[in-house]
């Protein structure tokens, strides 16, 4: 049975009406209409609909939407204004330095991953600004890239962490 519940996506309390049991991957696609989350595989083995919940990577098809009452989600559309907000800047870029720097790489081409990579990667910046490869390498294990573009993933991170680097924080 649907019911209606609040969830915080993207900075916003948005009120959903859905089963507390549908995957939140369907509640962000149809309900809310982002399109970053993708729905890949179904069973959270390829990580194209990921998305942070509390700042944490999640995969939101195998994550109930009840399951995130009460906490912050994080979609590929929010990640601009999720940068800002941990580094105190007075205004969102218009894109997170990963976004940009896939572009500057350009490391997507059929889009399958692009969206679970740049969520995971967000998360690792945040967390550890100066990656080694190996800790790269560790991070996106679990990613799935059908066009194999893991070398310039590699260089888009690295690059990410080198655009942030001296931002205010």
């Amino acid at each position: 049975m649907a019911n209606e519940l609040k969830i915080r996506v993207n900075e916003q309390v948005r009120t959903v009406t859905a089963a507390p049991d549908t995957p939140l991957l369907y509640v962000l696609s149809n309900e809310l209409n982002l399109q970053g989350p993708r729905f890949g595989c179904g069973l959270g083995q390829c990580g194209s609909c990921s998305v942070l919940v509390n700042g944490v990577e999640m995969r939101s098809c195998q994550t109930r939407v009840s399951a995130v009452e009460g906490k912050s989600v994080t979609t590929l559309e929010g990640l601009p204004a999720w940068y800002a907000a941990q580094k105190k800047l007075a205004q969102a870029p218009a894109l997170h330095p990963m976004q940009q720097a896939l572009i500057d790489e350009q490391a997507v081409q059929c889009g399958y991953c692009y969206n679970g990579m740049i969520v995971k990667a967000s998360e690792l910046l945040s967390k550890t600004p100066q990656p080694t490869e190996a800790q790269i390498r560790s991070a996106m294990n679990g990613h799935l890239c059908r066009c194999g573009t893991y070398p310039r993933i590699l260089k888009a991170v690295q690059r990410a962490s080198q655009m942030m680097k001296g931002v205010a924080k």
